[in-house]
């Protein structure tokens, strides 16, 4: 497992969801934490973190189950979604030559990746994710999109990508506020674990400062 650098937010570090709550309601999260992972509470709906960002270094580690005799989306599928709005498909692609917008590591029916980087189910996997928030005039209007860069096991899927807007199933509210790590139940036991955020600055200094 990475290590988290002393100024990260721990948002799941596998003891309890104590960070956590059920979508769209104050209620604790309650899918299982067992030995250090968090599985999937299917049925149980999608789990938010109760930390909220907006531009943000975020690491976690995912696991997908073996699920032979299933394809496409019904084959070890679950999501995460930055600010709640932005998904990045967990899937078990592995062994895909070209993967597509629906595939693992996709940002969801929007981009595909630039690479298959999936490892084989029951493998642990990283999504290192850079995450720039949409910028916003006063009146509420996107002047920039929301950006992306993607590592997933370390290598480099979506360089600096430019989100055309939520994606599907994105939870509602403005943009440009802060946001919720978003875990999707989309019936499928996937596990994840070790999961932190660094909160990033918006800009650096203007001014050069000789020393």
């Amino acid at each position: 497992m990475v290590r988290p650098p002393e100024n990260a937010v721990i948002l799941f570090d596998g003891t309890d969801l104590s960070g956590w709550r059920r979508r769209d309601s104050d209620e604790p999260a309650d899918w299982p934490v067992e030995n250090g992972i968090l599985t999937v509470g299917i049925g149980k709906r999608d789990i938010v973190s109760v930390e909220t960002f907006r531009d943000a270094y975020i690491h976690l580690e995912f696991r997908v189950p073996d699920m032979p005799d299933k394809t496409g989306q019904k084959k070890g599928n679950s999501g995460v979604y930055l600010q709640g709005k932005y998904e990045i498909q967990v899937l078990d692609s592995y062994g895909w030559a070209v993967p597509g917008k629906g595939d693992c590591g996709a940002i969801y029916d929007q981009y595909a990746p630039l690479v298959n980087a999936c490892k084989p189910p029951m493998e642990w996997q990283t999504y290192d994710i850079i995450f720039r928030a949409p910028r916003v005039d006063e009146a509420g209007n996107v002047v920039e999109h929301a950006r992306i860069t993607l590592l997933h096991n370390g290598i480099v899927v979506h360089n600096n990508v430019s989100v055309k807007g939520p994606t599907g199933g994105a939870m509602p509210g403005p943009l440009g506020e802060p946001g919720p790590l978003r875990l999707q139940d989309h019936g499928d036991p996937v596990q994840y674990r070790n999961i932190w955020l660094v909160h990033l600055p918006e800009e650096g200094s203007s001014e050069y400062a000789p020393r």
